[in-house]
């Protein structure tokens, strides 16, 4: 009879656990820092971030509202976390998910604001963007060797400069504001259809890129994990040398992962900039949505559903820092503490790793250790006999 694990020792439940531990621990680390800012109004401070869009609790439109600009919010961090944990699911680490989200603002907002097309096929530019950009890091991989890594972060500069010379044209870029036109003032078809706009506040950002989001984690869990397909990306990316030997294309499959990974952020970038809440600005850095993707990505265990909370919890710490009392604290001490709590979303693999060490059961005797001097004492005596 197979021995019954304890729940502790179960892996999803200690990928739970490990991820709730580092978002504690970023929590009492931020709270830290307050009190050493300003230890009179630390509580305050720290209940203003966790309490978020609570505060209209009394005021359901107002709540629903503001719950509906949070989710939206967290559709681009958790697609950019379901587009890295597929690539590392297939043994690659996409750090040019940043770039492959910046193509997919170009194409997106370029096609809604220059080309004045449909929204359909906004999106659908900005995913084969987005899957572009992947595989030319896939193929620098298969085939030249390059370290995905090294090819990402190149290619994620290049993305950034030819963003802000193709959206910084004047058909583009409103420049007495420096931002881009607004979509629903220059091409309506261009935005999103809205999605239970009612049920969260009349809130019109609340379009389909909700639902859509849920439905490309369930689609990526179903890949991996029941797919042929998905065991031979997993397979390649464990052992390239192995998958071949077993007659799997090796090369086609490393490119697969990564236009897969970067369609996955052109998509990201479409359904956020598509529904009109924020507008593209010229930028000397590139967007930091693919890198707290990473962050989002290992908080919620690699898991495309796990990722899915964990997103939302980041931008709801994220979104509750613009409550703090900027007349005691400096505005960016809120950044600071999703810095540190997203500095520990690292760390949930660690504690996993502690977890899963095995603990000796009490009342069992240790078992014996070989002593040294009988076992000399043995060997003296078999060769006297021989």
């Amino acid at each position: 009879m197979k021995e019954k694990k304890s729940l502790f020792q179960n892996p999803g439940f200690q990928t739970l656990l490990a991820s709730i531990l580092c978002a504690v621990f970023g929590i009492i680390l931020g709270f830290i820092i307050l009190l050493l800012m300003n230890p009179e109004h630390a509580t305050e401070g720290m209940f203003a971030i966790l309490k978020n869009f609570f505060k209209y609790a009394n005021n359901k439109t107002n709540l629903m509202y503001y719950f509906g600009s949070t989710l939206v919010k967290s559709v681009p961090v958790i697609l950019c976390a379901e587009a890295i944990l597929f690539a590392y699911k297939t043994g690659l680490f996409n750090i040019g998910c940043a770039g492959q989200y910046t193509v997919g603002i170009i194409a997106s907002l370029y096609t809604a604001l220059a080309l004045h097309w449909n929204w359909f096929f906004c999106l659908l530019s900005a995913i084969v963007a987005g899957a572009v950009w992947g595989a030319i890091c896939g193929f620098f991989k298969a085939y030249c060797n390059v370290n995905e890594v090294i090819a990402g972060i190149m290619l994620n500069w290049i993305s950034l400069y030819i963003c802000n010379i193709v959206l910084g044209n004047k058909i583009c870029m409103n420049t007495t504001k420096s931002e881009t036109y607004d979509i629903a003032g220059k091409n309506p078809s261009g935005i999103l259809p809205a999605f239970l706009a009612d049920f969260f506040g009349q809130n019109k950002y609340v379009t389909i890129a909700v639902p859509l989001t849920v439905i490309v984690a369930i689609c990526i869990l179903f890949v991996l994990n029941k797919t042929t397909f998905g065991y031979e990306l997993k397979a390649t990316g464990h052992s390239k040398d192995a998958a071949k030997y077993a007659g799997m294309n090796a090369k086609r499959n490393i490119i697969l992962s990564l236009v897969i990974s970067g369609a996955i952020a052109g998509l990201a970038a479409g359904l956020y900039y598509l529904t009109g809440i924020e507008h593209y600005k010229i930028a000397s850095s590139v967007p930091g949505m693919g890198f707290s993707g990473i962050a989002v990505a290992f908080l919620g265990g690699l898991n495309p559903i796990g990722s899915i909370f964990a997103g939302f919890f980041v931008e709801y710490i994220t979104l509750g820092g613009q409550y703090l009392n900027t007349n005691y604290y400096n505005p960016q001490v809120a950044d600071l503490m999703i810095a540190i709590i997203i500095y520990l979303c690292g760390f949930v693999l660690f504690f996993k790793t502690i977890m899963s060490k095995p603990v000796s059961k009490l009342g069992t005797a240790p078992s014996p250790t070989p002593d040294k001097k009988t076992d000399a004492a043995d060997n003296t005596a078999d060769k006297k006999e021989v």
